[in-house]
């Protein structure tokens, strides 16, 4: 006899939990614990749902590590009674919050499929129900009586990505979010369809390992022309910080003015770890491939790859909260750790 899996589904606050009081026509939170009577298609789903919400509900602006401690752990109180869990919130900061779970959970072996909406769950032309249903459908895929997908990945309009990989790419389009360097996991249509090429291998017979640790002395520091030294120079000596994601053109390119150069050689030289990440939506950086990043490559910041800024904030935030050593940190950096980097 096929095994029922068990579905946790977990609302953090967003769009998605919204439905309209027609008389006031404000909007406000939907009640979860009433999921299968809003919408009875859950019911044909082959899985048991159970469902837990934060107290309050959270705007995704205000989305931070202490929400997303209190995700995690909800998870890994529930871990052994799940087979899997569909997180809820709102899009604008979906790809930071799903990026950071993902470097939180070690070992993961079961699915944890963020999703959001668009439109509020009541709303008329809705995409929430859609990205509801199969997203609680995706986490309870099973390949032999376990879960197929073990990784945390974001569902969204049709399109089944890992987490770590996305951004938000539209604030008006139902197809908000894209993975501009790794290809969709699987794709919903007539038939749900997985690209089991790409999907990451599901570690089964590991210890679950929950990492809590996460520093907020970071920064983004994007590049434009005509930005100057006092700007750069106001930003890198920030009090205690420790990091940075400096935003470069192309594939890692910055300006070769000495100012610049120096000013970054000075912040390395504190060890404040400077990552570098192309400002285009898809590609790489290539340190060294032109002049103009030949000096950042001396200057020893770090090579983000293909990351995207979402990922490379979770992933620097997690790495100096874990206190990994100074001279083992730039590679640790580079190395693929969750599959958000080629």
């Amino acid at each position: 006899m096929t095994k029922v899996p068990n579905i946790l589904l977990i609302y953090t606050g967003g769009t998605i939990g919204m439905v309209k009081d027609y008389k006031s026509n404000a909007l406000k939170a939907f009640n979860f614990n009433q999921i299968k009577n809003k919408i009875p298609e859950l019911n044909l789903l082959e899985c048991n749902i159970h469902t837990i919400s934060f107290d309050e509900p959270i705007d995704s602006s205000n989305m931070n590590p202490k929400y997303w401690v209190q995700i995690t752990e909800i998870i890994e109180s529930q871990y052994d009674k799940f087979d899997g869990f569909v997180v809820l919130s709102g899009t604008d900061t979906m790809s930071y919050t799903a990026s950071a779970i993902s470097f939180m959970f070690e070992n993961l072996s079961k699915p944890v499929i963020f999703t959001g909406s668009q439109l509020p769950i009541g709303d008329l032309r809705t995409d929430a129900k859609e990205n509801l249903i199969t997203a609680i459908q995706i986490a309870a895929t099973q390949k032999g009586d376990l879960p197929k997908i073990g990784e945390v990945c974001l569902y969204f309009e049709y399109k089944l990505y890992r987490a770590n990989r996305t951004t938000k790419v539209s604030t008006e389009q139902f197809e908000a979010f894209n993975s501009p360097n790794f290809p969709k996991l699987g794709e919903s249509g007539v038939h749900l369809n997985f690209n089991n090429n790409v999907l990451k291998k599901v570690v089964r017979n590991k210890k679950l390992i929950i990492r809590k640790n996460f520093d907020a002395n970071i920064v983004i520091l994007k590049l434009f022309p005509g930005i100057n030294k006092e700007v750069v120079k106001s930003i890198l000596e920030i009090t205690n910080l420790k990091g940075v994601i400096l935003e470069t053109y192309g594939a890692g390119n910055a300006p070769t003015s000495k100012w610049f150069t120096e000013l970054i050689q000075k912040a390395t030289q504190k060890n404040i770890y400077i990552v570098n990440v192309t400002q285009c939506i898809s590609g790489s950086v290539i340190l060294g491939h032109y002049e103009t990043s030949n000096h950042l490559k001396k200057a020893g910041i770090i090579n983000g790859k293909d990351i995207t800024t979402e990922s490379a904030v979770a992933k620097l935030k997690y790495l100096i909260g874990e206190k990994i050593p100074v001279n083992t940190f730039k590679k640790a950096f580079e190395t693929p750790l969750r599959g958000e980097m080629n």
